[in-house]
């Protein structure tokens, strides 16, 4: 991607969002900032004008509401110059599946499987038509671990570094990047937002750090970047594991152990 191309970021008021945003304008991208909190997003935008002179749009939009959801899809689809989408706006879990009621999943659900997925669908032909670009996707460790126990949560992060792989075999022969980030615990508002106490904050990573990292795995073109994984060759034998087992599948006929036994 060249330095013209402006990037969209949800969540962009606070924490990995804004992050980003400021990362991105260092670099000399202009933005579209996307988040509910207008007094944050301007001040905001008005502070990167100032420091990285690039030009900063702001998008007020919830993104579990509808007629939000849609302009943002629109700007998505109209606007050339943005040439690169971080999927971020997320939402955490507090307490077990039992729990939960209708509207928490709903909500849950609405932001951290809908909302990435339509506005990935949004960009996502204009960028395969250009032949460059990128979608970046903020999935979570959680997503890997149901020992965790955030049950919902963690299933809606295992749907984004799936939809982030699938997407990566159907866009990159097109010229389109994409890239699932996950993240283990990092100090940012997500944790207060969802009323879960963090006992230790010294144990979760500067959220600088963590997009730093991440924008490292960015400029390498990886797949999946997990900041806090310290042997990639754990990922590496995970993922090798499951391309084994696609490969023993027999699907005309079940396994012998399920046969009956006469």
């Amino acid at each position: 991607m060249t330095t013209h191309s402006s990037v969209l970021v949800t969540g962009a008021s606070t924490g990995i969002g804004a992050t980003y945003a400021e990362r991105f304008a260092r670099r000399g991208h202009d933005l579209v900032l996307v988040a509910r909190d207008q007094a944050r997003l301007d001040a905001l935008a008005a502070r990167l004008r100032e420091e990285h002179a690039v030009s900063v749009d702001v998008l007020r939009a919830d993104l579990t509401e509808a007629a939000d959801l849609t302009t943002v899809e629109a700007r998505l689809r109209n606007d050339a110059r943005i040439g690169i989408l971080i999927n971020n706006a997320g939402l955490a879990q507090s307490g077990g599946f039992v729990g939960q009621t209708s509207e928490s999943i709903d909500h849950l659900v609405a932001l951290n499987i809908t909302a990435v997925t339509r506005l990935a669908a949004a960009i996502a032909p204009r960028l395969a038509q250009a032949g460059e670009g990128a979608i970046v996707n903020l999935g979570s460790v959680v997503g890997l671990a149901p020992e965790f126990g955030m049950s919902i949560y963690g299933a809606t992060k295992a749907y984004v570094l799936f939809l982030s792989q699938g997407l990566s075999l159907e866009l990159s022969p097109k010229g389109v990047y994409v890239q699932a980030v996950l993240p283990a615990g990092t100090r940012t508002e997500i944790w207060e937002r969802a009323g879960i106490e963090v006992s230790n904050p010294s144990d979760l990573m500067d959220v600088g750090e963590l997009v730093d990292a991440a924008l490292v795995g960015f400029d390498r073109r990886e797949l999946v970047t997990i900041p806090p994984l310290q042997d990639a060759a754990h990922w590496n034998a995970l993922d090798g594991a499951r391309q084994g087992l696609l490969a023993d599948l027999r699907q005309a006929h079940a396994a012998d152990r399920y046969r009956a036994v006469s």
